[in-house]
């Protein structure tokens, strides 16, 4: 499982010109599940996403976590993420097929709800515009 964790000031997205979800402060997750990942690794992402301490502290240190600034979540399934870029034209054969991603994408999601985050989200599978004010800009590359 790999994820693309932006800290935001506000993210939304958008399919077919309507919000589908937005929040504040927090972060824009782009979430990618490979063939072989597995419920274990959704709940490792979700703890380590929901537990990065990327946010400022008073001494302007990156010290503080999603909880302790009062974030949310927004994530948007990815399966980019996991091209072959072996050539000029992407492959994207190492991603996994729907019926073992969606399953893990919402496992995900539900594992960041029940450590007390609002989680909003993206539809899988869709054409969707994401819109993003980066904060910093911190991006974080995790792979589980």
């Amino acid at each position: 499982m790999k994820a693309v964790v932006t800290r935001v000031k506000n993210a939304r997205v958008e399919i077919d010109g309507k919000v589908n979800g937005a929040i504040g402060q927090g972060f824009l997750v782009l979430l990618g599940v490979g063939p072989d990942d597995t419920q274990a690794q959704a709940d490792k992402m979700a703890d380590k996403i929901c537990g990065l301490r990327i946010f400022e502290d008073e001494n302007e240190k990156m010290n503080l976590n999603l909880a302790a600034v009062g974030g949310a979540l927004l994530v948007v399934s990815q399966f980019t993420l996991y091209a072959d870029t072996s050539s000029r034209r992407p492959g994207f054969s190492h991603a996994a097929k729907p019926d073992v991603a969606i399953p893990l994408y919402e496992r995900f999601m539900a594992q960041c709800r029940q450590q007390g985050f609002r989680v909003e989200h993206g539809e899988f599978g869709a054409d969707m515009q994401v819109f993003s004010q980066n904060d910093g800009p911190v991006t974080i590359l995790l792979e589980v």
